[in-house]
């Protein structure tokens, strides 16, 4: 949609959950010395300045990555995703959050590839500019992520993990994202694809998760993260999910580890917490 811009919700609680799976799916992909390829259908523009014009204006990220930035008592599994963060912040202030294309590019070795999808012209132009230098293993596509990504399957190195993560600003997304996973596991049977979704009350998403089990992944993880109690009048996102096909066999234990001490993190009342389920063959 050529109206969203991501960097209005840069680093909010939702990018934390995303992102720290990411980086959780990405380590254990450079476990093994064979390439692998990272897709993103909704790539925005790849880093963002918190304190910019845009990131600053709504200041999502405070309750986000930044009620984890100077806390003392992470667990070790949230470790991955903070020194990453880290990163772009080496003087100890929290000014720079990345993206998931500049998340994913801290985790690629020389042999691995990366194509990042992105149809807003201003968040296009601006990763273009971030990965200028990197042309040879990035790959900037400016179109509709859903629509291209099954080109691009199964890439040549048969190992590639796909984020999914549409605004769903617009309905129809909601059937494109399962059109979409759909086609592109009869393509790549064996690739690793995370899907996110917003938690709302519209029966769009309240339905979606059932909608995803009925696609007969052999393989799938499915978690839903609430930072507060669904709001009585129908609006506002109150927490976010993630359908993983094909999820790293220990990404359960991992995230039982961590999910406690971020739902008391994140949370702002008694409405906070999680639920996982999963099956792994």
């Amino acid at each position: 949609m050529l109206s969203y811009r991501h960097a209005f919700h840069a680093g909010n609680h939702a990018d934390v959950l995303k992102h720290f799976v990411l980086a959780e799916l990405l380590a254990y992909y450079s476990r093994k010395d064979k390439p692998w390829a990272y897709i993103d259908t909704h790539a925005g523009a790849g880093c963002y300045a918190l304190e910019g014009v845009v990131a600053g204006k709504t200041a999502e990220f405070a309750d986000g990555i930044g009620r984890l930035w100077t806390r003392d008592d992470p667990p070790e599994v949230m470790a991955t995703y903070m020194d990453a963060v880290r990163q772009f912040n080496p003087g100890g202030r929290l000014l720079f959050y990345p993206g998931s294309p500049a998340l994913a590019m801290t985790f690629a070795r020389a042999r691995d590839s990366l194509h990042l999808f992105e149809l807003h012209p201003t968040d296009l132009q601006a990763l273009r500019q971030t990965f200028a230098d990197q042309s040879a293993r990035v790959h900037v596509h400016g179109g509709d992520g859903l629509a291209g990504l099954g080109g691009l399957l199964p890439p040549p190195a048969r190992r590639a993990v796909t984020l999914i993560d549409p605004s769903y600003e617009v309905k129809s997304d909601y059937r494109r994202v399962l059109d979409t996973l759909a086609s592109a596991l009869r393509r790549f049977a064996g690739g690793c694809y995370a899907l996110w979704y917003p938690l709302l009350a519209r029966p769009e998403s309240r339905r979606l998760p059932e909608r995803l089990a009925a696609l007969g992944a052999g393989s799938w993880l499915s978690l839903r993260f609430r930072v507060r109690r669904a709001p009585r009048e129908g609006f506002g996102m109150f927490g976010s999910g993630l359908y993983i096909v094909n999820p790293p066999w220990m990404l359960p234990e991992r995230l039982r580890a961590a999910l406690p001490w971020l739902v008391g993190a994140l949370g702002v009342d008694d409405g906070a917490g999680f639920e996982l389920d999963h099956r792994i063959e």
